[in-house]
């Protein structure tokens, strides 16, 4: 609960979290919060007697339903984890190419691998503009550049930006290649896609611009494209980039370099390692969903 509401409440757009809501939303829990409305997405859930969650407050009309984030569902994240697929990882391209920070970065033909394919998230310059603040850093700006995989967007995550948020005025964000972070990770990580980590990081109150498809190593040609002051990163273990060089060597010989401990032990690993262990619960809910 306390993991929720806090990731819940680094949300740009959230105003208020009510903890310990009815599973059944009703009329009086809206008028104890001095809501007018009731909003969920098309995708409706039920109780375990295949109840519609909604039906008090649709019956009062006091219901209303929005489109949701195509291509994005709890139960699809869930299912990546336990049936370790690759599916979601994004690939696009044929070939190495050079990115705009001068570094190599390379891409497969989503058709080289059986596992890949496009994700069925469409990010469309709309969607990601809905996230986006669409501010710059104004003169003056103390800017700090961070970067990572930010899978399955987290409290420990949160708990990093905020406090690498403190180190200046406009906390900019690199996103890495789903390629770059299945290569140093492994397995079928990451979790989330690109363009899924992308909207995740950009909701959160703390960051101001990401970087789609950062390189995994800081170069001279990002810290001067984003007149970068600091550069940081958390208390984790680096490990040396394809050609065995440090990915911070060029922000450590500016002495721009900063480590940040989030001070929270919560990882990627560990909120795979609670849907591992709850698999049977998980399986069993989507039985009484389907039947």
């Amino acid at each position: 609960m306390k993991c929720r509401v806090y990731s819940l409440n680094c949300c740009d757009d959230n105003a208020k979290v009510v903890e310990g809501a009815p599973y059944v939303t009703t009329t009086g829990t809206l008028d104890k919060h001095n809501c007018n409305f009731s909003v969920h997405g098309e995708d409706i859930t039920t109780t375990a007697e295949g109840i519609d969650t909604y039906h008090l407050v649709k019956a009062a009309g006091r219901y209303r339903e929005v489109a949701r984030t195509q291509g994005i569902s709890t139960t699809d994240l869930v299912g990546r984890m336990l049936l370790m697929t690759r599916q979601h990882h994004t690939y696009v391209g044929i070939e190495s190419y050079p990115t705009t920070f001068g570094s190599p970065v390379t891409q497969f033909n989503q058709n080289s691998l059986p596992y890949t394919r496009v994700t069925n998230l469409l990010a469309t310059s709309q969607r990601i503009t809905q996230f986006s603040d669409g501010k710059e850093p104004k003169s003056g700006d103390k800017v700090v550049y961070t970067s990572g995989a930010f899978d399955l967007f987290h409290v420990g995550h949160v708990d990093f930006l905020e406090k690498a948020s403190r180190h200046g005025d406009f906390l900019i964000v690199g996103l890495l290649l789903d390629s770059v972070v299945n290569r140093y990770k492994g397995g079928n990580y990451p979790i989330m896609n690109l363009h899924e980590r992308v909207l995740n990081v950009l909701a959160c109150r703390y960051v101001s611009e990401v970087v789609i498809g950062a390189p995994y190593s800081v170069t001279a040609e990002l810290l001067d494209h984003f007149k970068v002051n600091v550069v940081v990163h958390g208390n984790t273990a680096v490990l040396p980039d394809q050609n065995g060089v440090d990915p911070y060597k060029e922000p450590k010989r500016r002495g721009i370099f900063q480590v940040v401990d989030s001070g929270n032990d919560v990882h990627t690993e560990t909120i795979i390692g609670r849907i591992i262990r709850n698999r049977l619960e998980y399986e069993k809910r989507n039985k009484r969903k389907e039947s």
